[in-house]
């Protein structure tokens, strides 16, 4: 994710002593573009295929999800005054606990949280929320039984730390290039989003396999303030903002390895944006053989 910040930056740095504005490039400008690049991975999804569930039953989670490169032609000067973009490689994978309570009426409430943990000189402080209704299409005993489920979520928070200038970044020998300075910049990202998503799974083999696929469209709001004094004292406060909307395709399988445990993987696609893969396990406060009841 710094990967981004430091793209973007660059980006909108201008050579000023003090570069205090804000910059809302287009949405098919390579900054709007990298924004919501690097939001896909981010985004709230399914942990597993939908399936009815007995009220108050309650699963824990855990979920990863690679983020590859971007595009190299979305990384070249855009519509923020970029002089020229650098490339920092970072790690390539995000994860994030879950927990999940269903409610009556076929309602549930998930919720997933990053702490402010340090990582690579970053510090995440997301936290997601999620709410679904399931509907039941087809029953067991008229065949594999089909599900539906309305789910609305949504992302807030931020990643902040040394994202577009980091220590190993600085340079003394040019001040008209990038990071010239001895202090790494304080960077803030906010990848704010919400979504709407429609889901259809059914089970097979006794229930011991969930097949899912859905669609649904996304309210990008990224927000980036840059935060670098150079070795000159010119500061780049800078703020760039996106507001965006993005059309999103998701499919996966789930595994009921046990009663109480389940495994899953899932492809998540911006078609605009970034196709992602998703792998998680979750530990089940109900046993299987009640939650398999209530698809009958």
């Amino acid at each position: 994710m710094r990967k981004l910040m430091v793209v973007f930056t660059v980006t909108c740095w201008v050579a000023a002593s003090t570069a205090d504005g804000q910059c809302r490039p287009g949405k098919e400008s390579n900054e709007a573009r990298l924004l919501a690049f690097y939001s896909a991975p981010i985004a709230f999804s399914p942990a597993s295929a939908p399936e009815y569930q007995p009220p108050w039953a309650f699963r824990i989670g855990v979920e990863g999800g690679l983020i590859p490169d971007p595009d190299p032609q979305i990384q070249k000067p855009g519509a923020c005054s970029l002089n020229r973009a650098e490339n920092i490689e970072l790690s390539r994978f995000f994860a994030r606990p879950r927990l999940a309570l269903a409610l009556p009426g076929h309602f549930a409430i998930e919720a997933a949280y990053v702490p402010p943990i340090r990582i690579n000189e970053s510090e995440p402080n997301l936290g997601s929320l999620a709410i679904s209704k399931t509907l039941r299409i087809r029953r067991e005993d008229m065949g594999n039984p089909t599900t539906a489920m309305v789910r609305l979520h949504g992302t807030a928070g931020r990643v902040s730390g040394p994202i577009s200038c980091p220590k190993k970044s600085l340079q003394q020998t040019n001040a008209a290039q990038s990071c010239f300075g001895t202090t790494p910049s304080k960077d803030t990202f906010r990848p704010t989003m919400f979504s709407l998503e429609g889901i259809l799974s059914t089970a097979a083999y006794d229930g011991r396999m969930g097949f899912y696929g859905g669609a649904g469209v996304t309210f990008l709001r990224p927000r980036f303030q840059s935060g670098f004094t150079d070795g000159l004292g010119s500061i780049d406060n800078t703020r760039v903002e996106a507001d965006l909307t993005r059309g999103v395709i998701l499919g996966g399988v789930s595994l009921q390895a046990s009663t109480v445990l389940d495994l899953s993987a899932q492809v998540y696609s911006v078609r605009r944006d970034v196709t992602t893969l998703r792998f998680g396990a979750g530990y089940h406060m109900q046993a299987r053989q009640d939650r398999t009841a209530m698809h009958r």
